[in-house]
């Protein structure tokens, strides 16, 4: 053929054009299509399969028997168009018997023809058609048959879609096999019940029209895009708020090469010239771009194709209108988020009466956006593999954090048990809030501390929601994890005050900033030699803070100015030693003797604390606890640093068990050192909010909690159904010979005993 790629697009997209907006049954606009391909190709066969209950079916063809439409079926795998689906690849045979995997179809009458191409027909990254050539010459197709092949089936992708002749959801609903009724796992992050429509973090871009009516319009559109592009790059490369060095500058780096790149710029354009319109044309580029990193091992030149990528999304979105996140756009009705991985700040842009659950493909249980949807009271379900190729956007969906799951596209019957569970949920919250002016007091008349962990100025409402006894842990980390740039010592000051101020009379915990490892922060270039093998072992929270102690001496000042007049609680994280401990304390007395010299107005008190969460320091109790007024147990770091198991790992977040005698001996041990030194203990992580677990640390003789507010109910409830001299008798003879977890004993002593662990 001597026509370019783009003028055989442009001849077949112009006749196609014209098809379309003819007033036609759907099969007659197919059967059109197949002619005008078959023709401009001079190819004596065009068919097209669509994907319909997982099988692609001959919808229309050209040259093969007719009476072989809606009746050749072939699985996504199944001979060479089952292939192409499968893989999303495209297939150039001069021989197609040659190929591994050619199935005969006998009913079609294809046996003449030796010559074979075919494209995937793609909508929202999966294919959801074949559009195939064949010739009885064996040859193989010239490229630019096959660039428009494939540009013609981005057009055919938008008929079908429109038409609703594929699988719900663009063809994705394939991967939910009709055993599982609808429903993907996941991993539990943040407890909790949820119904929404499922909105995407960065909404999916939907292409209303893909062939030009003015080409010259089109392309001078994709320039004006390509200039805003382009400066909104230089302007993050020049951001002053990212420093000098580091990987980031890396990342910008590669983002302005690729964004000034002559020929991504020059293939939309060729593609442009086939006649699509601009967001088309950037899509149909795209496709390239993804089909070539499938074909890529290389994982560094993966990671570049994936930059690519992100840029092509950020060039279809401003050509396209559609700019800002799901957040900036604002949620219209109850919304379920789906990201692939959000940061807290992301989280915190949204409407908290409209968000009501998040799904991820990624997260973990120590992820800073678990932290902060934990504190929110937004439940989370993540490592939901491909998820936002599983769900369109608008879908219904039921989320249920405990059965780690969400029902897509539910069923009536569905619906209706998921709303039972939901309403019965939402009645026992109704009767643990009975419980906000009622003590935490057990049977025999021991009185419990029962506090609230927070780290948002909005979090300190949770006191009097669920009448807690006051904040047991304020994570300061929040506000550096949420802000762009290092906080300025005056902003600490005033979050400081204000929690202080909203807790009245109730005491304030604040716990120095534990940042580092995990927790890294775009502006604190934390690792120098690259990057941690074992972050959560590393260099973070107070080892960092000591090495930085520029970033301390400001939350001192701020900590010590913002608790004049009051009680100032505050505790260091993670002391492996006492001499880290001594060397904390020295800082803020410092800092303390600094400004009383300048006549600030000091807190009445400061109270020193230490977090136990490195087992090493329960060796050297008898040599810290005198220094301390307080010792708080962090079971979360604590468990993972005493099972040498990281709770991220999904083989193992689950295997190792807060009620193995491993754990609750060690605790036991902490418990009545700290108790013979006189100083009060408290434990702070998830362990003390869930009911079981809470009663086995009274049975320790612990009796200070720090929860989750959601948590609050359930405990007090467990609490005042207990007696505690009975579970302390109870927990000392099970720890004497245990038999593994005591999780089952556990369960079946309460349960005698009537204990309440709803």
């Amino acid at each position: 053929m001597a026509l370019t790629a783009a003028a055989s697009a442009r001849e077949i997209l112009t006749r196609l054009h014209d098809l379309m907006a003819k007033r036609l049954p759907v099969q007659s606009k197919l059967n059109a299509v197949a002619n005008i391909i078959g023709e401009a190709l001079h190819s004596e066969v065009c068919s097209i399969y669509l994907l319909r209950e997982g099988a692609l079916e001959l919808f229309a063809t050209r040259g093969l028997k007719q009476e072989a439409v809606h009746v050749t079926k072939l699985g996504m795998g199944e001979g060479l168009v089952g292939t192409i689906a499968a893989h999303v690849e495209t297939l150039n045979l001069d021989e197609a018997t040659s190929h591994p995997n050619f199935v005969h179809n006998p009913e079609t009458g294809e046996d003449r023809f030796h010559s074979f191409a075919g494209v995937p027909i793609i909508r929202r990254e999966r294919a959801v058609g074949v559009l195939a050539v064949q010739h009885v010459d064996p040859r193989r197709y010239a490229d630019i048959e096959i660039e428009a092949l494939q540009t013609v089936a981005m057009v055919l992708s938008e008929l079908i879609a429109n038409a609703e002749l594929i699988d719900a959801a663009g063809g994705t609903s394939t991967r939910l096999q009709p055993t599982t009724a609808g429903t993907i796992r996941g991993f539990r992050l943040v407890e909790g019940m949820a119904r929404g429509v499922a909105v995407f973090h960065q909404p999916r871009i939907v292409i209303e029209h893909t062939v030009a009516e003015d080409t010259e319009a089109e392309r001078h559109r994709v320039y004006a895009a390509f200039d805003k592009m382009r400066e909104q790059i230089d302007r993050m490369t020049s951001q002053a708020e990212f420093g000098v060095g580091g990987e980031h500058e890396e990342i910008l780096a590669t983002y302005k090469m690729f964004a000034y790149d002559e020929g991504w710029s020059r293939r939309i354009n060729e593609a442009i010239d086939s006649g699509l319109t601009a967001e088309a044309a950037i899509e149909r580029v795209q496709q390239r771009t993804r089909q070539r990193m499938r074909e890529i091992d290389d994982p560094l030149l993966r990671d570049r194709m994936h930059d690519l990528e992100d840029l092509s999304n950020r060039l279809l979105r401003i050509v396209s209108g559609q700019l800002g996140t799901a957040a900036q756009l604002g949620l219209r009705q109850d919304s379920i988020l789906i990201a692939r991985n959000l940061g807290p700040a992301e989280l915190l842009e949204y409407d908290r009466r409209r968000l009501k659950g998040v799904v991820l493909e990624e997260g973990s249980l120590t992820a800073h956006v678990t932290i902060v949807a934990r504190a929110m009271g937004v439940p989370v379900l993540g490592r939901v593999r491909d998820v936002r190729r599983e769900v369109a956007e608008g879908d219904l969906l039921l989320l249920d954090v405990g059965e780690e799951s969400v029902f897509v596209r539910p069923s009536l019957a569905m619906e209706e048990a998921f709303e039972a569970k939901l309403a019965l949920s939402q009645k026992r919250r109704a009767a643990f809030a009975q419980l906000k002016n009622v003590a935490p007091v057990t049977q025999d008349g021991h009185r419990v501390t029962v506090m609230v962990n927070a780290g948002l100025r909005d979090d300190v409402s949770a006191l009097d929601l669920t009448g807690a006894d006051g904040i047991g842990l304020f994570r300061t980390e929040f506000q550096f994890l949420v802000s762009a740039t290092l906080p300025q010592r005056e902003a600490q000051r005033r979050l400081y005050r204000d929690v202080l101020e909203a807790a009245g009379d109730r005491p304030v915990v604040f716990r120095t900033v534990d940042i580092g490892g995990d927790k890294a922060l775009p502006y604190l270039n934390h690792d120098e030699d690259g990057e941690e093998e074992n972050p959560a072992m590393g260099w973070r929270a107070l080892r960092l803070a000591l090495d930085r102690d520029g970033l301390m001496k400001a939350q001192a000042r701020a900590l010590i100015e913002a608790a004049a007049g009051r009680t100032l609680n505050v505790m260091f994280p993670m002391v492996s030693e006492p001499w880290e401990f001594d060397e904390a304390r020295a800082l803020f007395e410092a800092q303390h003797s600094w400004l009383a010299a300048r006549g600030r107005k000091m807190p009445t008190e400061i109270r020193y604390g230490a977090m136990l969460e490195v087992p090493a320091l329960a060796e050297v109790l008898d040599v810290l606890l005198p220094k301390l007024q307080f010792l708080s147990i962090g079971t979360n770091d604590l468990t993972q640093f005493l099972f040498a198991a990281d709770r991220a790992h999904p083989k193992l977040a689950l295997r190792y068990d807060w009620l193995s005698p491993a754990i609750l001996r060690f605790l036991k041990r902490v418990s009545d050192a700290a108790r013979a030194a006189n100083v009060p203990v408290a434990v702070c992580g998830e362990m003390g909010g869930r009911p079981l677990e809470a009663l086995a640390l009274i049975g320790l003789g612990i009796d200070r909690l720090s929860i989750t507010p959601a948590a609050v109910g359930p405990i007090k409830a467990m609490l005042r159904s207990l007696d505690r001299g009975a579970v302390m008798e109870a927990m000392t003879a099970m720890l004497a010979h245990p038999q593994g977890t005591l999780r089952d004993e556990l369960t079946a002593w309460a349960e005698s005993q009537g204990v309440e662990l709803a």
